[in-house]
């Protein structure tokens, strides 16, 4: 944000007590005299500026945080003797502000402007001890049910209730999103309310919350948190999901981050082994590509890990390998290099034994000592029964080739190389992309 902005902002907090205009230039000696209430006004207005899609106003933020800490420390104790100005404490220390100010505050107050309980009770809660206040911030919720605090109050109170009872922590991040629309706090409690409820797979409530929020917090700097979230409960959540319902909420989005949301979404459903999914976000990602460099080649990798534990391995192999390594993240050529074992072993044709499995069997006997304990005495008796696997019918009576029907052994092995690429690429979220 502009120096001029920044000025534009504070003046808009002194103009009520010093009469400057917009144009007038703002100086230290006008804020020491700026009741804190008129600059956490401020403060929220840059704060639901940020999440509304106004990025430069971050740097207002800080700046704002640091004016009304230096403030509320500067301030006379006579001062909190108006209610508003200790709602603007309370607001601050539960908006990023420095813990320890509340702290500094409460250890001045010998007039007792401030309720020790509640003052008591978010100390611990910034003091990272929020579970042993669950209980009476809750209540709390409901006491300054009508006061200024009362949305900041029951978003605390729902990131300390989520532990104990998910549900209840969501009824308090509608309480808070309801009474504060167009806020940060609105906007905190959705993005809170959709990851609490993909955790704790409500399904229907989750996807209220992902199209209120691609609906009216698209642009704010924490959407990539959404998207992650959203992409994690579509792919966890694809079999009761409808696809209108998923493009609904991605409709809200522009292209590019459209393109951007299918290709992750694919790139998960194929190493999860959720196939139709993954095939229909490639192929909407690739439909999205347009001029986007590599895009479409993402997508057809991704595409293409779905369909390879099917008779379509050869061609699936020939498109993945047809990409260029510059074209792709280290991330994506480790998957890439993993594809290309499993279809490898897929293709391999299985060695046929050197002797009789009656040959092999009795040689395999007089190995044994008489009397020496084999595999079979060493079983649990408690285990499960192994299940009993049906050879799949082969159209010919001959052995079929893994390329046309796979026996449930060579399902055994693709399965197991999708295990290689989940753990390759969990080894490589941590790298950049």
């Amino acid at each position: 944000m502009s120096r001029r902005l920044c000025a534009i902002v504070l003046a808009l907090a002194t103009t009520t007590v010093t009469g400057l205009s917009l144009a007038e230039p703002v100086h230290a000696q006008d804020i020491d005299s700026v009741a804190p209430y008129r600059l956490l006004r401020s403060l929220q207005f840059v704060q639901d500026s940020v999440v509304l899609g106004d990025h430069s106003a971050a740097e207002m933020q800080r700046f704002m945080l640091t004016t009304i800490d230096e403030r509320l420390r500067s301030a006379d104790p006579s001062v909190f003797q108006d209610p508003r100005n200790v709602d603007a404490a309370l607001i601050y220390a539960m908006s990023g502000g420095n813990p320890q100010t509340l702290e500094f505050l409460v250890a001045r107050d010998i007039d007792g402007n401030f309720d020790n309980r509640l003052t008591d009770a978010l100390r611990r809660y910034l003091g990272g001890k929020g579970m042993l206040t669950a209980r009476s911030l809750g209540e709390m919720v409901t006491e300054y049910r009508n006061t200024k605090i009362a949305p900041y109050l029951a978003l605390v109170a729902g990131n300390v209730t989520i532990p104990l009872d998910p549900a209840e922590a969501l009824k308090f991040y509608d309480w808070a999103r309801l009474t504060a629309p167009g806020t940060i706090v609105e906007e905190a409690a959705l993005r809170r309310s959709l990851a609490v409820a993909v955790d704790a797979k409500i399904v229907d409530k989750a996807s209220l919350y992902a199209n209120s929020y691609a609906r009216r917090f698209l642009y704010s700097p924490y959407a990539s948190q959404f998207a992650d979230l959203f992409v994690q409960f579509v792919v966890e959540h694809f079999e009761k999901l409808d696809r209108e319902g998923i493009e609904a909420t991605l409709g809200y989005m522009d292209v590019d981050r459209q393109r951007e949301v299918y290709l992750r979404m694919a790139r998960q459903a194929a190493i999860t082994g959720k196939n139709e999914l993954a095939v229909m976000a490639a192929d909407r990602a690739k439909m999205l590509s347009g001029s986007a460099e590599g895009a479409d080649l993402l997508a057809t990798l991704y595409r293409n890990l779905a369909v390879i534990p099917t008779e379509n391995v050869d061609a699936a192999m020939q498109a993945i390998v047809g990409i260029p390594d510059e074209q792709l993240s280290p991330r994506d050529r480790a998957l890439r290099q993993a594809a290309e074992a499993v279809a490898k072993e897929v293709l391999r044709e299985p060695e046929l034994p050197t002797e009789s499995p009656v040959q092999a069997a009795a040689s395999t006997t007089e190995q044994v000592p008489q009397g020496a304990m084999t595999a079979d005495d060493l079983q649990d008796p408690f285990a499960a029964p192994a299940p009993t696997v049906t050879p799949a019918p082969s159209d010919t009576g001959d052995l079929a080739t893994p390329t046309v029907e796979l026996e449930p052994e060579m399902r055994t092995l693709i399965e197991t190389g999708r295990s290689k690429l989940q753990a390759i690429d969990d080894l490589l979220k941590q790298e950049g992309p």
